[in-house]
């Protein structure tokens, strides 16, 4: 097995890596917690290149550590650095060179993986700073709108779910989920619903056919509401509130209590089919669940499970 060091990890509080890497055409990018983006070789672990936001884009790490999955789209990569006029920035994917650089609110980075919506009319990136929602011209980084958006300590670390022209954004805190329309050909954005119960602060959400599911913080419930229209189908407290990912008409509910529990996707009710405990691992139970090729992994803070899921 290849492995090699791509530097210092965050150890101020919670200790250790953050973000997922993203890897794309041979090259891995990541973001480590201390601020910098490190482009490395997949076969040979070399690193090609890095930043730092501090040293090479005048901004400041936040107070858990940054926790960004870096965003590939063509030759680019973006991340956001939360400075005052390099807020959000887009580097040649290859060299790390700078593409272009967005001022955007000038806010600090809120801990979120930017998104990028290719349907509309103008080639958008969409993400959350410490007070706003934004939406970026991908292409040439312009901010072409932005949405007031802060709860009691200006965290984000939800990526917004997005569905035919439907924006969800959530966070907790205190604040809750707000669903934006993209009008103009994403151009702008106008309110749809907003709901201060569907409170997902890291567990994330997912949207199945017309409705979605999550699990709060301030109110620890399991939620479904209805996509369009936030009519709430049920809230279940039969696990802990966790992250959630979905797969084949099932939800997969990590729960901060240590459960790992089989959900159907279904509003009718919390259709609980299994759960086991995970007992392996140390630490918070945070890190999302993913699945691929029919296997489950879980990751508990120095152990990595996998499961046979199909």
């Amino acid at each position: 097995m290849n492995k090699k060091s791509y530097g210092a990890e965050w150890s101020v509080n919670y200790n250790g890596s953050r973000g997922t890497p993203t890897i794309s055409e041979g090259k891995i990018y990541i973001y480590t917690g201390t601020g910098h983006l490190v482009c490395m070789d997949e076969k040979t672990l070399d690193i090609l290149w890095q930043k730092s936001i501090e040293k090479d884009f005048n901004a400041s790490n936040i107070r858990w550590g940054v926790n960004e999955s870096p965003l590939v789209i063509g030759e680019k990569v973006i991340i956001t650095p939360g400075g005052k006029e390099q807020n959000v920035v887009a580097l040649n994917k290859n060299n790390g060179t700078l593409i272009w650089q967005c001022a955007a609110e000038g806010d600090l980075s809120a801990y979120c993986s930017p998104l990028y919506i290719a349907d509309q009319q103008v080639p958008l990136l969409v993400t959350m700073t410490e007070k706003h929602i934004l939406g970026i011209n991908a292409d040439s980084g312009e901010k072409i709108w932005s949405y007031p958006y802060y709860n009691q300590r200006n965290i984000h670390p939800n990526t917004p779910v997005y569905s035919n022209n439907l924006l969800l954004c959530t966070s907790g805190y205190g604040k809750g989920s707000v669903m934006l329309r993209l009008t103009n050909g994403g151009r702008g954005v106008e309110k749809v619903w907003e709901n201060t119960q569907f409170d997902s602060k890291t567990g994330g959400v997912v949207k199945i056919g017309d409705y979605v599911y999550g699990s709060g913080d301030n109110n620890k419930y399991w939620f479904c509401l209805d996509w369009k229209t936030d009519e709430q189908k049920y809230k279940d407290r039969t696990i802990g509130i966790g992250a959630v990912i979905a797969a084949d008409g099932m939800l997969y509910c990590y729960s901060e209590k240590g459960e790992m529990a089989l959900v159907k996707a279904t509003p009718e009710k919390f259709d609980l089919i299994s759960k086991y405990p995970i007992t392996m691992g140390t630490e918070q139970h945070w890190a999302h669940p993913v699945i691929y090729k029919g296997i489950l992994f879980v990751r508990h803070g120095n152990t990595l499970m996998a499961y046979r899921i199909k």
